[in-house]
């Protein structure tokens, strides 16, 4: 089997880890503060399935596509707000290395056999 999907899912947890863990120490919104930190708590969450999914992804193939999901309800529609002009370019930049992301989870998804060989 190619190590692609493990290496795909393994980097993105620890990409994932090191750009949202600071977003902890970032000053709360006014309003909606509650919304900000559970998109981060969430979101890091998801980097430990990430993780679990790198070491043994013939095993938890069927958590890829969930992670692909997870990689585009944020990256596209950020990308549709930004192109409105609703968003500000550094969080397009993240948005566009979150579709990438999940493009990659599908690639590591489609690599993946169903079952042991």
């Amino acid at each position: 089997m190619s190590k692609f999907p493990a290496r795909m899912f393994r980097w993105a947890a620890i990409y994932g880890v090191v750009v949202l863990t600071p977003l902890y120490l970032t000053p709360l919104p006014q309003q909606g503060a509650e919304v900000f930190l559970g998109f981060v708590g969430l979101a890091l969450v998801f980097q430990a399935v990430f993780w679990i999914i790198g070491g043994d992804p013939v095993r938890y193939r069927a958590l890829m596509l969930p992670a692909v999901a997870e990689k585009l309800v944020f990256g596209l529609p950020a990308l549709v707000l930004f192109a409105q002009g609703a968003v500000v370019a550094p969080v397009a930049v993240f948005a566009g290395i979150d579709v990438a992301l999940g493009l990659g989870f599908w690639l590591a998804w489609r690599k993946t056999p169903v079952s042991p060989s």
